[in-house]
């Protein structure tokens, strides 16, 4: 989730700047108004009478020296599109309508709700993301929620620690860093350290690390649809002795697609094939991970949004005789901070069919995106 609530928080209102702002007193409210509701036909126009005097013609923010205010240290740049694209337009649509404090960042940026209709919001919005020249930066829009299996097509800056736990004592963690990288690519880094339990005996140790790569291919807004392909190098440091990994370095492509529905509903589908490098130790294994949900929001769509998902995982040996293991994950992701950038996920994992020696089991992650603000920020 990145600074889209810092970019609209600044959003310029002139009737805050002081009388002896000369930019801004030329830039005051020139819009036909009729009942109080501003008449301007276009979000350009909009921009232009209102917002130009602070931001500048082309987004890139106006001279401090002829502004009103200081500008703190979230203050936009519209045509950046490495912060100006990750956002969906319901975090600007929030900020605008209810002010900078609707996202826990500063009431220099008021509410427009009564100024504003939500029509003309809308216009705005689709002006500052016009901003952006660069098109190959997928919009916001099409950051769906982030399952807790399956792969997103978007590209992210993230950290993520996740955890499972099963019926028989075993405790899985992992930490992954992921760093976008331009307009389509992304580098991920995953550390696991597990806990296992066996006949009374516990043991941990750190599992097989890894590092993967994901490049977008395709995307459109208009169709709702986003594509990526990707893949892993997964290093044998665990330890063989206590169960956690270390038997083979295995390679791993994957494929993964992302398709908004109606009714703020939602398709992920992720699948790949581990090839490991010593098939005797590790088998070679496909996947198919699919997660369906919806997001529901608080505040008529402008506050936090929840979304509940469903996942059906699909996963084979390639060897003979063996057959596909079927599991379903219901879960929901749930808004931490205010400011949407802290995630958490909850699911249990029940398996379908062969479950002798796969147990149930509850998964959790906790999801920073630490592009758009610290730990202690944005409650």
């Amino acid at each position: 989730m990145n600074r889209s609530a810092r970019w609209v928080m600044a959003f310029c209102i002139v009737m805050l700047a002081p009388p002896a702002v000369t930019a801004t007193e030329q830039a005051a409210w020139t819009w036909e108004t009729q009942a109080g509701k501003v008449k301007l036909g276009t979000g350009k126009q909009i921009y232009d009478s209102g917002c130009a005097a602070c931001h500048g013609p082309l987004g890139k923010g106006q001279s401090q020296s002829l502004v009103g205010f200081q500008r703190p240290s979230t203050f936009p740049d519209f045509s950046d599109c490495s912060t100006a694209t990750p956002e969906p337009d319901s975090q600007w649509r929030a900020i605008i309508t209810n002010g900078g404090p609707a996202r826990a960042f500063s009431a220099i940026m008021p509410s427009f709700k009564d100024q504003l209709t939500p029509e003309q919001i809308g216009k705005v919005i689709d002006y500052l993301r016009s901003l952006c020249a660069e098109k190959a930066w997928p919009r916001g829009n099409l950051n769906l929620p982030r399952p807790l299996i399956t792969e997103k097509a978007f590209p992210e800056n993230e950290a993520v620690m996740t955890g499972a736990i099963d019926g028989h004592g075993a405790v899985a963690t992992s930490v992954l860093f992921e760093k976008r990288i331009g307009a389509s690519a992304m580098i991920e880094a995953i550390v696991p350290y597990e806990f296992t339990g066996d006949n009374g005996t516990r043991s941990s140790a750190f599992g097989d690390l890894a590092l993967g790569y994901k490049q977008k291919l395709f995307h459109s807004v208009e169709k709702g649809s986003i594509f990526s392909v990707g893949g892993e190098v997964i290093a044998p440091t665990g330890d063989p002795t206590v169960g956690t990994g270390g038997k083979s370095t295995v390679f791993e492509l994957f494929t993964t697609y992302g398709q908004l529905l109606p009714g703020d509903s939602f398709l992920q589908v992720h699948a790949g094939v581990e090839l490991p490098t010593h098939p005797a130790a590790v088998s070679r294994a496909v996947y198919l991970r699919t997660a369906i949900g919806k997001t529901f929001s608080t505040n008529g769509g402008l506050g936090r949004r929840w979304s509940p998902m469903a996942e059906v995982i699909a996963d084979r040996d390639l060897v003979s005789g063996a057959s596909t293991n079927w599991d379903i994950v219901p879960e929901i992701q749930i808004p931490i901070s205010k400011r949407m950038h802290i995630l958490g996920n909850v699911g249990y994992r029940i398996p379908l069919n062969n479950t002798a020696d796969r147990p149930k089991q509850l998964l959790i992650y906790l999801l920073w995106d630490w592009v758009d603000g610290g730990l202690t920020e944005g409650w």
